[in-house]
């Protein structure tokens, strides 16, 4: 009974097998005889699928597309900190298109410098400075045993004449002491007479003296000790008085010293030379198609603007120095034009506290500078800002507007712009905002990074 039961169940899996067959090729059948009525319709929905997909797909790319930038970044404090971050308030200002030149601080002649020469012939004794140290006038700075027989001889000269001169007096006065009637008058008249001479006679060995090197004090000294001088005294001289010095503070230092203990030296023979450096020359070098520029600016009284030629985050220290004169020639070598400015100096301590021995300037002779003389007219009212606080990415430019802990992304229409300098049309928008003045750019790849843009090795989104 059971193994009928199998083959019947068997002989059911058969029969449906072979009739699904027989449907399915019966379908097949049919399709493909009334294909043309049913094929149209059928591709035109599998085409309407495609399209609703690939519209919901670029929906979803343009909400977030990858590498997109957004236009708000948030800084921690240390990535403030990392980029050196400043900001500042955004103010019009007018602006002049001007042209780079280079320049270099010098010393200005026969103002400068001041050499110091051995006022007579004479061993040195002392040198009491060392090169770079302060001094001030009336320092002594060597000391000299006086040598030549010339001024030793008018010393002893001046001694005996004043011996003379002590002698005449005292015998004058004696004589005016016994009266009238017993010393004949003519004795008294011939003692004036050979006093005035004697007097004469000293004040010509005074000036011989002073000829040869001495001082008046000095000449004074040796009249009231009544000994022959020595040694004497080389000290630095007063400062100069003339009328570019009226602000500025006076400072001299040893340049050089050009003797040595035991050394003999004869008489303006140069021993050591100080020097003055409160106030220099910026020289600067132009072209001579600038020349009717230089000329109107010193005709005017204008200044022109020169930058230590250190980096570009020096030109916030940049200098308005007026024209003190302009070459007369030009340069037959370089074809260049040299023009001055003045350049008054500031003294930079060494010491925290106590006195001072050295002395440090800010500006030195052999700095090199930068001289931007101006080109064009002026440009009024404009938003002029440092190079750093503007992106210029491709046709685009833009800041970045502080908005509490962030930083908006904000696009700006560049006017002109050089290694230092951006000018922005104003259109009151950005006036009065606080934007990031330094490390624009390091912003501008942080949001880079923020869209998924990849990085090269030069910090380059691709």
């Amino acid at each position: 009974m059971t193994s009928r039961t199998a083959s019947y169940s068997e002989l059911y899996k058969l029969i449906r097998t072979v009739i699904w067959i027989l449907v399915l090729v019966g379908g097949f059948v049919g399709a493909t005889m009334t294909q043309a009525s049913w094929m149209p319709h059928a591709k035109k929905f599998i085409v309407f699928v495609q399209n609703k997909n690939e519209t919901e797909q670029q929906i979803d790319d343009h909400d977030d597309p990858v590498g997109a930038a957004p236009d708000t970044l948030e800084l921690s404090d240390a990535a403030w900190k990392n980029i050196g971050l400043k900001t500042g308030t955004v103010e019009a200002e007018d602006f002049v298109k001007v042209i780079s030149v280079p320049a270099v601080v010098v010393e200005r002649p026969g103002r400068s410098q001041i050499e110091i020469t051995a006022p007579m012939t004479g061993l040195v004794t002392q040198v009491f400075p060392v090169e770079r140290e302060i001094v001030k006038p009336g320092t002594p700075l060597f000391e000299l045993r006086l040598t030549h027989e010339d001024v030793v001889s008018a010393q002893s000269d001046f001694l005996a004449g004043l011996q003379k001169l002590d002698v005449l007096t005292k015998e004058l006065k004696r004589l005016q002491g016994i009266g009238e009637g017993v010393i004949p008058g003519k004795r008294i008249v011939e003692k004036n007479y050979e006093k005035e001479t004697a007097k004469a006679s000293l004040a010509a060995v005074r000036q011989s003296l002073l000829l040869h090197g001495l001082t008046e004090k000095q000449v004074n000294t040796i009249e009231k000790d009544r000994r022959v001088l020595q040694e004497v005294l080389v000290v630095a001289p007063p400062f100069a008085t003339n009328h570019d010095h009226t602000s500025v503070e006076h400072q001299y230092h040893v340049q050089t010293v050009n003797v040595n203990r035991g050394q003999s030296v004869n008489a303006g023979q140069l021993m050591g030379g100080l020097a003055d450096h409160c106030l220099l020359y910026v020289e600067g070098h132009a072209f001579e198609d600038d020349l009717l520029r230089l000329v109107d600016s010193a005709r005017d009284n204008s200044t022109i603007q020169v930058v230590p030629n250190v980096s570009s985050s020096q030109a916030s220290n940049a200098l308005d120095l007026k024209i003190q004169s302009i070459a007369d020639e030009i340069d037959r070598d370089s074809r260049a034009l040299k023009f001055y400015l003045l350049l008054p100096n500031e003294k930079r301590r060494l010491q925290a506290s106590g006195q001072e021995r050295f002395v440090s300037w800010k500006y030195r002779p052999g700095q090199r500078m930068e001289a931007r003389i101006p080109t064009s007219k002026v440009m009024k009212n404009k938003i002029v800002l440092p190079a750093e606080a503007v992106v210029i990415d491709g046709p685009n430019a833009f800041v970045f507007e502080q908005n509490g802990s962030n930083f908006d992304r904000v696009d700006v229409q560049v006017l002109y712009r050089d290694k230092d300098t951006v000018v922005l049309a104003n259109d009151g928008v950005l006036l009065g905002s606080v934007i990031a003045m330094t490390g624009a750019y390091d912003m501008h790849l942080a949001l880079k990074n923020q869209g998924g843009g990849a990085m090269d090795s030069h910090g380059h989104s691709h």
